[in-house]
């Protein structure tokens, strides 16, 4: 059996193996800044900030928090959307020798108490629209110290405005070493509980530079990379700020995608070339009218990614119609912050899998029942994957992480299968797998045939406990505007296009599904819908 099978069918300017330059994360912004100290590094409508900017500011942020008494290895939170802020906070706790903690700002109390105090996060950096919901649980949390991005509040004694840590200063910065901690990102992993993921500066490192590669069609000082996805995501934090540092790109900030006319004025400000992206935010582009503002600009973008959740056939077609751009689906997750299978860039690939592992990763197909088998092409098993930017653990938790990490290998919990090309296709999540009348059903395929249905706009899939069948199976539909269905007329569909044991005993039609910030899917939510 050849073990590496997609190595032939890499694109020509590509290579399996890279070197990589034993230095920690901010580097890629050094480096960036002595070849194009004027380029615009970041922008946000009229803002704009240079590499020379950036490398200065997050150097004074990084003295100010060292003042206030950040030590090497303190975790610092970052609590905000895709603003200037994020990324020169960000870059500041790295040079301060600090953990950089991200998270939702989305989050209520409850979210961000538990992950804030797992993480042992003693400051903050919020926005202004944050910096309530902060100082309301601060004590709760365990936070000593805020600091607000913005303006249009009033802070409480003690607390200081991002703009005084912005104040140049002669603070001595520490030396910071590639296998330092650089981020406690949390993730649902193999359970639904919440762990800190602990991934290190040369982690980062190596898949930034991996993606690097992988974009041959991309020159290092050229290229927009537009930032639709959040930064606090192990995905925007990697595929977008990053991989913009790798390349010298201008990286074209937006903190709210869900506002179109805001997200399409971006777009035509911007011209962008290269757009990660998730299906949720390629669905409302693909659905803009050829004149709307922004689409023809699109037609400038030489690399669109789809990742962190499937990409539906049908966005895909409308999406490449649109713009006549191909769309190359990946695949990451966070406890590899955070890609690590693409499809070729510039070429159709395999529409509907994730593509070849990136340099320097192997990747195996393994056996559900001895865990441990290498299964041939063909065959479904779990996806199990070796490479440099494997994590280091989860924080506080050495059980989760002995059945994530073994022998050098990270057990993923997703089904794959891979094809004779080395194409990797996704089947389900392993803990997701309902056994109906003895009969494995993966809800991810059942979700597809629902899908396909001309009514409808999405569904998701689980499983619920039934004396008859041991698991049944249960929909929850959301109808396409001025679309209307029946049960019944769905479940006729699906005798049509799906063996008789996978179709759903029961459909729930709801306003609208579950779904994190990145658009995957909360299954284990979709039970608490009526």
């Amino acid at each position: 059996m050849d073990e590496y099978p997609w190595l032939k069918h890499y694109p020509q300017s590509v290579p399996s193996r890279l070197n990589y330059p034993d230095v920690p994360l901010q580097q890629l912004l050094a480096d960036a800044t002595l070849a194009y100290p004027g380029r615009v590094s970041l922008s946000l409508n009229e803002d704009k900030v240079t590499y020379q900017e950036l490398e200065r500011l997050s150097d004074h942020v990084a003295g100010s928090l060292v003042a206030l008494g950040v030590k090497p290895g303190e975790r610092v939170g970052l609590f905000m959307p895709n603003l200037p802020e994020f990324v020169i906070g960000f870059f500041g706790i790295l040079k301060a020798g600090g953990v950089a903690a991200a998270f939702n700002p989305l989050y209520q109390a409850a979210e961000f108490i538990w992950q804030a105090r797992d993480a042992g996060v003693g400051l903050v950096i919020s926005d202004a629209a944050g910096y309530p919901l902060m100082r309301q649980i601060r004590q709760e949390a365990g936070l000593k110290q805020l600091v607000v991005a913005g303006d249009g509040v009033r802070l409480a004694a003690g607390d200081l405005r991002f703009s005084e840590l912005r104040i140049a200063n002669n603070q001595a910065l520490p030396q910071v070493s590639p296998d330092d901690p650089v981020i406690y990102q949390y993730s649902g992993g193999t359970t639904g509980v919440p762990k800190g993921v602990i991934a290190t500066h040369r982690n980062l490192l190596a898949n930034a530079l991996q993606f690097r590669a992988w974009l041959w069609n991309c020159w290092r000082g050229e290229e927009t990379l537009l930032a639709a996805i959040p930064l606090y995501h192990v995905y925007g934090m990697l595929l977008a700020m990053c991989l913009g540092m790798v390349l010298g790109a201008t990286v074209e900030l937006v903190p709210n995608p869900r506002d179109m006319k805001a997200f399409q004025a971006a777009i035509q400000r911007a011209r962008p070339t290269i757009l990660p992206a998730v299906p949720g935010l390629l669905g409302m582009l693909a659905n803009l009218a050829p004149d709307a503002t922004g689409v023809r600009e699109m037609r400038s973008l030489k690399v669109v990614i789809s990742g962190a959740a499937p990409l539906p056939d049908g966005v895909r077609k409308r999406f490449e119609k649109l713009t006549g751009v191909t769309i190359a689906e990946g695949y990451g997750l966070s406890e590899a912050p955070t890609a690590t299978h693409c499809n070729p860039i510039g070429h159709p690939g395999k529409p509907g899998t994730i593509g070849f592992p990136l340099p320097d990763v192997e990747a195996r197909v393994v056996s559900l029942d001895d865990e441990v088998t290498p299964l041939p092409s063909g065959q479904a098993g779990e996806l199990v994957l070796r490479g440099p930017q494997v994590m280091q653990g989860y924080l506080n938790n050495p059980q989760e992480t002995s059945l994530t990490l073994r022998e050098g290998w990270l057990y993923t919990g997703d089904i794959a299968v891979m094809d004779k090309d080395g194409y990797f296709k996704l089947v389900d999540r392993k803990k997701d797998m309902i056994k109906s009348g003895g009969l494995q059903v993966w809800p991810r395929e059942v979700e597809d045939v629902l899908l396909r249905h001309p009514a409808v706009a999405d569904a998701g899939v689980a499983g619920f406990p039934d004396d008859l069948h041991g698991e049944a199976i249960a929909a929850w539909v959301v109808l396409k505007e001025g679309k209307s269905l029946k049960e019944l007329e769905l479940r006729t569909w699906c005798k049509q296009h799906m063996a008789y044991f996978k179709i759903p005993h029961k459909v729930t039609f709801v306003e609208k599904l579950p779904r994190s910030g990145v658009g995957k899917l909360l299954r284990r939510e979709l039970r608490n819908l009526s």
